[in-house]
């Protein structure tokens, strides 16, 4: 099948409130254009060069998601490029991208990426610390805090993963009770989508499903 029927096959699927980002990383621009022209509104990449090189040839209306890990030297390049963040894990960050953001008079709006399973390989803060986190990116000026994200672990069987994200739906629950803004939760890939939206996501994050698997020469 080709990126357009496979995307429209995944956007047949989901409800429509459910966002779809197309995860593009390590596929090309006319890949990239082939999902957009089938109806994808919403943009991933892990890495904000790649992001650089191909979102130029992208038209406005589309939504740009930084899904991957964000180092502070890289921090003022995501926020001109990038309309959510999805991948805010610490205060050092969260402070970064709020400076970024005031010097172009820009409100960033982001997600508390956490790190469900505490694997030590993962991005992500532990639930310990996800309030006290959240409550910082409430009180900075530049910053809108609109929901969370999370990687599940990769596990043998991906039934093993609903109990991550049955949590997931309880924290983002908790938190959104105080927040006006807070509508996003950001779980399931293209291995898991099917279960975190069963448990509540409206937001997936889908690559090889849509694109292949990736091209890394």
């Amino acid at each position: 099948m080709s990126v357009a029927e496979n995307f429209r096959a995944i956007r047949a699927e989901l409800n429509e409130e459910i966002i779809l980002v197309a995860v593009t990383k390590n596929h090309g621009v006319e890949a990239m254009l082939e999902a957009i022209n089938a109806g994808a509104t919403d943009i991933g990449e892990n890495r904000v060069q790649e992001a650089a090189e191909k979102f130029p040839a992208l038209d406005q209306k589309v939504t740009r998601h930084l899904i991957g890990h964000l180092q502070t030297n890289k921090v003022k390049s995501a926020v001109k490029l990038f309309d959510l963040i999805q991948s805010v894990d610490s205060l050092h960050l969260a402070t970064a991208i709020d400076k970024a953001a005031a010097s172009i008079g820009k409100v960033q709006d982001v997600l508390i990426q956490v790190n469900a399973a505490r694997e030590p390989q993962k991005s992500g803060v532990l639930l310990e610390d996800l309030s006290a986190l959240a409550t910082f990116v409430d009180e900075t000026g530049n910053l809108r805090l609109r929901g969370l994200m999370m990687i599940a672990p990769n596990l043998p069987d991906v039934e093993d993963c609903r109990p991550f994200f049955k949590q997931m739906r309880t924290l983002f629950d908790e938190l959104k009770s105080a927040r006006e803004a807070f509508d996003l939760l950001s779980m399931g890939m293209t291995h898991d989508y099917k279960i975190a939206v069963e448990e509540g996501a409206n937001v997936v994050r889908i690559g090889t499903a849509i694109f292949g698997e990736r091209s890394y020469t």
